[in-house]
């Protein structure tokens, strides 16, 4: 377990948006992380370093960055407590994790934990008729070691773990599932269905076949929220009735009763999100560690659930069945996100799991806090203090 940190520092009213008060936060970022965040602190990312990451490059946007925490929370690898790095332009957002974050600390340690993974692509290959099709699926089941094999020569991280069939009249979706390690893999992953689906048609006498047939990517769907896409992680708790009260001026027994009203209304919509705020969270955080931030659309699918203890407490859990992030590959290495996911501490090899439990408490916790706004009747009124509607410099629109 890691040495408590400290309260994040804050100063009253304007003051809290000036060089002095970002200079005590990245204090308490630099005793967390061992080392002051150079990228985020101002100093420029080398304009090289994007190669292969953006075509046209011009520069790098800036989008604020704030941090949330201490968040407590027990992992497969033991209990840490980390500042969340949190890029948004919503004001009230790192508020509002910030909250959720005391609220699980007022009932000790948040649990989270992976599992499951493995990503899913799903080629198509198309046959003259049913039967064909039907055929070729009982033969791809025979083939499945010798294709696990051919998939092992192409990555030296990836895998076939999984091939699934499924004939749809003259055609077959491959529902194949790759291990990626620590990389989210996506890449890997699409180059190995590809290699697959052309070896299966050969073997079968497919007339076509198509890579990305039954596309699942950057888009929610009833099958990833049933099976699982990249990491399948829950995080849950049991929050203190007086906690509630104090921090929240809400109740276990508001709390149960307004997530019962909005099941009814996720249910009439037919989602496949039935969180609250996750997309807020996860893309803020994505973000900040240099994640794709178009996953966001599958990852933040999922539950949320509230349940009174037998205490009178509150007990709830996140469910988020297809989080995709890695931290190895991709825009995780370097600048700001490599920053980040030092603060984190899952940057690089063995990190990829532990990031996406804790990406599942900070979802809990954000959707605990907006929950609570909901039922005391606070959340307009904290956008109206916190937000966009209030000009820069402070009420009266005075500069910094």
């Amino acid at each position: 377990m890691t040495e408590k940190l400290p309260p994040i520092p804050r100063s009253r009213g304007d003051d809290d948006w000036t060089r002095p008060a970002a200079e005590a936060r990245l204090d308490v970022w630099e005793k967390a992380a061992g080392a002051r965040p150079r990228h985020v602190s101002g100093e420029p990312v080398p304009l090289e370093s994007a190669r292969g990451k953006i075509e046209n490059l011009v520069g790098y946007a800036q989008v604020p960055l704030g941090i949330a925490g201490p968040l407590r929370v027990d992992l497969t690898v033991g209990r840490r407590e980390v500042y969340v790095p949190m890029a948004t332009t919503e004001g009230a957002l790192v508020a509002s994790h910030a909250r959720g974050m005391r609220l699980l600390a007022a009932g000790g340690w948040v649990r989270a934990r992976v599992l499951g993974e493995g990503l899913t692509q799903n080629p198509i290959l198309v046959y003259a008729n049913a039967e064909q099709a039907h055929g070729a699926g009982e033969k791809a089941l025979a083939y499945a070691d010798e294709l696990a094999v051919i998939v092992k020569r192409t990555t030296s991280h990836g895998a076939l773990v999984a091939l699934r069939p499924e004939a749809i009249g003259r055609r077959l979706v491959l529902n194949l599932v790759f291990r990626t390690a620590d990389a989210i893999g996506i890449n890997m992953a699409a180059r190995a269905a590809d290699i697959v689906s052309d070896e299966l048609a050969r073997r079968t006498g497919a007339l076509e076949r198509y890579v990305h047939g039954q596309d699942v990517e950057k888009r929610a769907s009833s099958r990833t929220l049933v099976e699982g896409r990249g990491r399948r992680a829950v995080a849950d708790a049991t929050i203190p009735r007086a906690a509630l009260e104090e921090l929240a001026r809400t109740t276990p027994e508001k709390m149960v009763a307004a997530l019962r009203s909005y099941a009814l209304g996720f249910a009439q919509l037919g989602t496949q999100n039935w969180l609250v705020q996750a997309a807020n969270g996860l893309s803020a955080v994505f973000l900040a560690c240099g994640q794709d931030v178009a996953y966001v659309t599958e990852s933040a699918t999922g539950f949320l659930d509230f349940d009174l203890t037998p205490a009178g407490d509150l007990y709830a859990s996140a469910h988020l069945p297809s989080i995709l992030v890695g931290t190895v590959g991709g825009g995780s290495g370097q600048g700001t996100a490599a920053e980040c996911l030092d603060l984190l501490g899952v940057r690089g090899t063995g990190g990829a799991n532990t990031f996406a439990e804790i990406l599942a408490a900070v979802v809990l916790a954000g959707d605990l806090s907006l929950m609570a706004a909901f039922t005391a009747h606070e959340f307009v009124e904290a956008h109206e203090r916190l937000g966009r509607n209030r000009p820069a410099g402070g009420p009266e629109g005075r500069s910094a």
